[in-house]
């Protein structure tokens, strides 16, 4: 997604990559030219063959049969390859598009698969997590792509039903969607000790045995270390990773107190569409850790990312109070989402590939 400068710096990014040990690079349809730029990487001189890489690439779900078969001929033109490891149906974020996979696009899937052009087929998902246990559920799948993180575990059960199902489980970019760890503050490098943050997410995530893959997004060829450092480390997690652990939970309970959202959703829907327990982990963690820049990152999305983020900034509540006697805990959350506007709201950026 990130390799967008040229195709050279693709190609030099891949060539480190696969030279590192890493053996599966994954691209999408609407990563502007990042099909092209790996397809001609993938033509040029590498460590390895073909054969010992695996290959993934994802489309947006369509009810169209036709489409969809057309769509995979074009990422075949332009990966320039005879067949892909691993296609995703890229971002199952609402029901309308479960059923538009169930009821439409998937057949041309199953003659791709029948015919040798793809040869796995799963789904990534920004959607809610009942969503995400449903599309599990149909068993149409075989991997699927998740944001989950020591900083963001409300998938959890998503995780355990997907292992369940013997499903390969790939995790979004854990450095950057999981906290932007490559950049943390001075307040989380503290607790850490002694990891880095970003190690100590990595380990956390690799520890896990069901968890397969780790994509990292790297931009460049120097984006991909201090990741690889620790790619081996899958052992079961160190006592010392396990009072850091320690340390980030007394840290996060003494520091929120009273204020700590505990994330149970409980509070939803919100008649005004806030997604109020989002907004109160982004700020938990700016309050708790510091991570104020990660918050504002991903607070700017709401109201202009769609169905990939959904929700209105907390800016929109209008104090109706239907969320106060749904919260267990009893937060004053109209009080906490003016807060977390306060500490988050910035100007609007752009998304990586705009």
């Amino acid at each position: 997604m990130r390799c967008l400068a040229n195709p050279e710096v693709t190609y030099q990014t891949v060539h480190k990559a696969v030279s590192m040990g890493i053996n599966h690079l994954e691209t999408a349809r609407g990563y502007g030219q990042s099909e092209a730029y790996l397809g001609l990487a993938l033509q040029r001189e590498l460590p390895v063959e073909r054969s010992q890489l695996y290959i993934t690439t994802k489309l947006p779900p369509t009810p169209d049969r036709a489409l969809m078969a057309q769509w995979i001929d074009e990422s075949l033109e332009r990966l320039q390859l005879d067949y892909i490891d691993c296609l995703g149906i890229h971002g199952i974020n609402t029901q309308e598009h479960l059923d538009w996979v169930k009821d439409g696009c998937y057949r041309a899937i199953a003659d791709a698969i029948e015919c040798g052009k793809v040869k796995h087929v799963g789904f990534s998902t920004h959607g809610s997590l009942d969503l995400i246990l449903a599309a599990i559920e149909t068993q149409l799948f075989e991997f699927i792509n998740l944001h989950y993180y020591y900083f963001n575990q409300r998938l959890a059960p998503a995780i355990a039903l997907a292992s369940k199902y013997d499903m390969g489980i790939f995790i979004i970019s854990p450095a950057d969607k999981g906290g932007k760890l490559y950049t943390p503050p001075l307040d989380l490098v503290e607790l850490c000790k002694p990891l880095t943050p970003l190690a100590f997410n990595y380990r956390w995530l690799l520890a896990d045995d069901r968890i397969s893959t780790l994509s990292l997004g790297a931009a460049n060829p120097d984006e991909l270390y201090p990741s690889l450092d620790v790619a081996d480390a899958d052992y079961p997690l160190t006592a010392t990773e396990i009072g850091i652990i320690d340390r980030l939970e007394r840290q996060l309970q003494t520091s929120l107190d009273t204020d700590l959202c505990s994330q149970c959703y409980a509070c939803l829907p919100c008649p005004a569409q806030i997604n109020i327990p989002e907004v109160l982990r982004l700020r938990n963690l700016s309050v708790a850790y510091d991570l104020t820049d990660y918050g504002q990152y991903r607070y700017q999305m709401f109201e202009n990312a769609g169905h990939w983020f959904p929700g209105m900034k907390a800016n929109r509540c209008n104090e109706c109070g239907d969320c106060l006697p749904r919260c267990p805990q009893g937060l004053n959350i109209p009080q906490l989402l003016a807060d977390a506007h306060d500490k988050l709201h910035t100007r609007q950026g752009r998304r990586l590939w705009e």
